[in-house]
Parts: C-alpha cells; structure tokens; sequence
C-alpha cells in the first residue's frame, strides 16, 4: 500500500511543483523557483521509492496522466486559463485509459 501513497504523493509534490514554475516566471522570481526545485527533488525521490514496487511503465502513465490533468485544472481555476472541448475529452480518456491499464495489469510484478 505504500508504493500507492508514495505515487499520490509524488504527483502531488510534482504539482505543486510545476504550478510554482509558472508562479517562477522562468526561474526569475527566487521563491516561487526555490519552491519549484524542492518539490521536483520530492517528486522524484517518492517516485524512485514507487519504482521498487509498481513497474515504471504503470508508474510513469499514472504520474503523467494525473499530473497532466491537475495541472491543466489548476490552469483553469488559478490562472483562467481556457479548457475547450477537446482539452476535456482528452483528460477524460487520459483518466479512463489509467482506470483501464490498473483493471488489466499486473501492478505488483517488475
């Protein structure tokens, strides 16, 4: 079960990383980018504990896949930006293929 918090806590820290890296205005602003740079260490940190356990190719879509969606939500309610129709398709098949891939796959062997 811990692979599983790590992971979630891994594209947390990776989140609120890559907010602060537009908060950072390209490494321009000191805090945002210090911010920025600690919580990509974490991030990567939690998921090199995950990859003892979950394989990489379940870990990696699952990190991406939810980080791709969180960030562009977080783009829309903190920074206005724009999600048209396509952009919400597109996060909800990204969320369906990672439900499909966890009921299909072996998430436990290497």
């Amino acid at each position: 079960m811990m692979p599983w918090l790590w992971l979630v806590l891994a594209i947390a820290f990776e989140t609120v990383g890559t907010t602060a890296l537009k908060a950072s205005a390209g490494f321009t602003r000191l805090w945002p980018s210090v911010l920025t740079l600690a919580c990509f260490a974490v991030a990567l940190f939690l998921l090199s504990l995950v990859l003892r356990t979950i394989p990489v190719g379940v870990a990696y879509a699952i990190w991406s896949g939810l980080g791709i969606v969180l960030i562009a939500t977080i783009g829309w309610v903190a920074f206005g930006q724009r999600l048209d129709a396509a952009a919400i398709v597109g996060m909800i098949l990204i969320v369906g293929g990672i439900v499909i891939m966890q009921l299909f796959s072996n998430t436990t062997g290497h």
